[in-house]
């Protein structure tokens, strides 16, 4: 099972990406993935880190290891929970007016077997929305920030 969602950002590519790979800032944007650590605190290959997320009442706490990292393109991880595989990718390509972000997760495993009553696939789905505005109102906040302090130095 493949859920995927994109979000196109008007934003450098780079802080995209840093706001992305740098765990220590994801406590001021992402809502969805909370209390990232890491050992060097930047999503590097082969490096594990843990975050947690809220699918439901409880908490769940993850351990994924980074697979792959090609900077400001690709950023994968991949980890197991409840039965459950999840390899997760975000791409991101350079569009005509700033970024394209997608998010593509690929889940396999028995509990998915059972349908949307052991694991339902909307909650995941809107995880991954929810990131992906919090990226954007992140990096175009920052952008906005940028533009309004070059325009006082002028």
């Amino acid at each position: 099972m493949i859920i995927e969602e994109s979000i196109d950002i008007r934003a450098d590519i780079e802080k995209i990406w840093t706001k992305l790979t740098d765990l220590t800032c994801w406590k001021d944007w992402n809502s969805k993935l909370m209390d990232a650590t890491g050992e060097t605190g930047q999503l590097s290959s082969g490096e594990k880190f843990t975050f947690c997320i809220r699918p439901f009442v409880f908490p769940v706490r993850l351990r994924p290891i980074i697979e792959e990292v090609v900077p400001k393109e690709r950023l994968v991880w991949k980890g197991w929970k409840f039965g459950i595989f999840s390899r997760h990718e975000f791409l991101l390509r350079h569009t005509g007016e700033g970024v394209r972000v997608t998010s593509r997760e690929t889940l396999r495993g028995l509990p998915l077997m059972f349908g949307s009553l052991s694991f339902p696939l909307w909650k995941v789905r809107e995880l991954t929305v929810g990131m992906l505005n919090d990226l954007e109102k992140a990096v175009e906040t920052t952008e906005n920030d940028s533009a309004i302090d070059n325009a006082k130095i002028r």
